[in-house]
């Protein structure tokens, strides 16, 4: 049955690939679907991109074991801080503006609204790097899965699944993983409600299951009683810092950011608000409120053994085989929607936004595309690599290496971007402040974790701080540096004020 429901899922995945060939023959088309992409496809590519095996088996298991049911707060705000607000905030006012601009990437729009061929550069390439790790961090939730079903090598996983994204990614680009990210979509919805109630109902129902968990302690958290289903956990703090990363942290990922570039109109925003909405308050609240349920599982989990990313893997063992083979779908799911998006994101820039600024520069559309499947091959084995080396050192938890690609790209980009769509006062020099800084932070952290204070040993911790301390410096900088050509501000900002004349049918009255 797993075998047969993922033969059946790879055909699904590939057919598509295949189908969506006309929409990738030109770079427009590859990258962006060409703007026209509607509400469900892109509030499910969002939500895709967004929560994948690392949500899943990584973030699910450590802080549902860590923080118990208050673990679901996360969730919570994923949804409305993540989706719901960044919706509102950002989608209709990037997708005017990128359009305005001409900007297909991250890096193009740093470029054309600050006037800076500099900044596309370094974004670019902050971009490549700090999306490599992430990357590898889907692969090693989905191959721990794979291993307790099927008993495969690690290394084989990685690899079958590095081919399967390639595959479809290379045929069909955006358009392509759009819609299997619906697809995608749906198996995530279905699947995570089907596995819950599962889970409960072989540990006596929600109340029973509840009233266990209220009476496991660990001294080494928390002695007080009933800890892990008090309302905010043994750790609200922490917690505080981990809603805050993995909720505005998704506001400035290239990846994430790009989905609004691609959306067709204005009523599909609208729309795509409510569903993108939806999907996150099921997929991400789902997750972390079955990850609250881990200690439960404490006789047959050895966290310091195997860390916490064998917790998710465990609790799924238990389940008969149907609902096993469902889950193995969903994290696949989860997984290659998300690596999909992050293979398209990072080839597609570097070759946009970093060869054909140095080294390609007659590069026509043709040469172009090629290029971008090239660099999608040479992501994907550069991120299997680091994946295997990962899998056989010292860095075992699937969310430290999430939390130092989340903390690098958001505490780089979430100012310059945020303030550079509402505020015309910004400047490049205030941009580069924000880069500089938050990759240092984070490559810090990487380094020297060991010798600096607890608090910042936390990668989730140093993401936080580099966010927040960019939101306040790169006003600052702005004001102490010179301002920008008010020509080059007025012509990014003049797509906000255009004039249209509205006709009415009837008047009452002069007024």
């Amino acid at each position: 049955m797993k075998i047969a429901m993922l033969l059946v899922y790879f055909l699904v995945m590939i057919s598509v690939g295949i189908y969506c060939r006309r929409h990738a023959t030109n770079v427009h088309g590859f990258v962006l679907g060409g703007r026209s992409v509607g509400p469900w496809f892109t509030a499910f590519a969002y939500g895709t991109s967004y929560f994948s095996a690392v949500i899943f088996v990584g973030y699910a298991g450590q802080f549902g074991w860590r923080y118990g049911i208050s673990a679901m707060w996360i969730g919570i705000g994923n949804a409305l801080l993540g989706s719901l607000l960044a919706w509102i905030v950002l989608g209709r006012r990037t997708r005017i503006i990128t359009q305005h601009l001409n900007a297909s990437t991250m890096p193009q729009f740093f470029a054309q609204r600050f006037h800076s061929p500099s900044l596309r550069l370094g974004s670019s390439i902050i971009i490549f790097i700090f999306l490599l790790p992430y990357s590898a961090s889907l692969y090693n939730g989905l191959s721990r899965l794979f291993e307790m079903a099927f008993d495969i090598n690690y290394a084989v996983c990685i690899i079958t699944m590095s081919l399967l994204s390639g595959i479809y990614i290379i045929l069909g680009g955006y358009m392509a993983t759009a819609i299997n990210d619906f697809i995608q979509g749906i198996i995530m919805l279905i699947g995570i409600i089907a596995i819950i109630g599962a889970l409960l109902s072989f540990q006596g129902g929600f109340s029973n299951a509840l009233f266990e968990l209220s009476h496991i302690s660990d001294p080494t958290v928390s002695s007080a009683p009933g800890i892990f289903t008090s309302f905010f956990g043994p750790e609200p703090l922490n917690l505080l810092s981990l809603i805050f990363l993995t909720s505005f942290g998704s506001w400035a990922l290239p990846q994430m950011v790009q989905k609004f570039y691609a959306i067709e109109s204005e009523d599909s925003i609208k729309k795509g608000t409510v569903i993108s909405t939806i999907f996150a308050c099921i997929v991400a609240g789902g997750s972390y409120f079955l990850g609250g349920f881990g200690r439960l599982f404490s006789d047959q989990v050895d966290v310091a053994a195997n860390g916490y990313d064998s917790i998710v893997p465990t609790m799924l063992s238990n389940l008969p085989t149907f609902f096993m083979a469902l889950a193995i779908v969903l994290v696949l799911s989860a997984s290659l929607s998300t690596l999909s998006s992050l293979v398209l994101t990072s080839s597609s820039t570097i070759v946009m936004d970093f060869c054909k600024q140095t080294f390609t520069k007659k590069a026509n559309d043709k040469i172009q595309l090629s290029l971008i499947r090239l660099f999608i091959i040479l992501f994907l084995i550069f991120s299997t690599i680091i994946a295997i080396v990962q899998y056989n050192s010292n860095v075992t938890f699937i969310a430290q290496l999430m939390g130092i690609s989340w903390g690098a790209l958001s505490g780089a980009f979430l100012a310059p971007f945020l303030y550079g769509l509402y505020w015309k006062r910004t400047t490049s020099a205030a941009c580069w402040f924000s880069f500089i800084s938050a990759t240092s932070i984070m490559t810090i952290n990487l380094l020297f974790r060991a010798t600096l204070p607890v608090f910042f040993q936390s990668p989730v911790n140093c993401g936080v701080f580099a966010m927040l301390f960019n939101l306040v410096m790169v006003p600052l900088v702005s004001f102490l540096t010179s301002p920008p050509e008010k020509e080059v501000v007025n012509n990014a900002f003049s797509c906000y004020e255009k004039e249209t004349t509205a006709h009415l049918k009837d008047t009452l009255g002069s007024n």
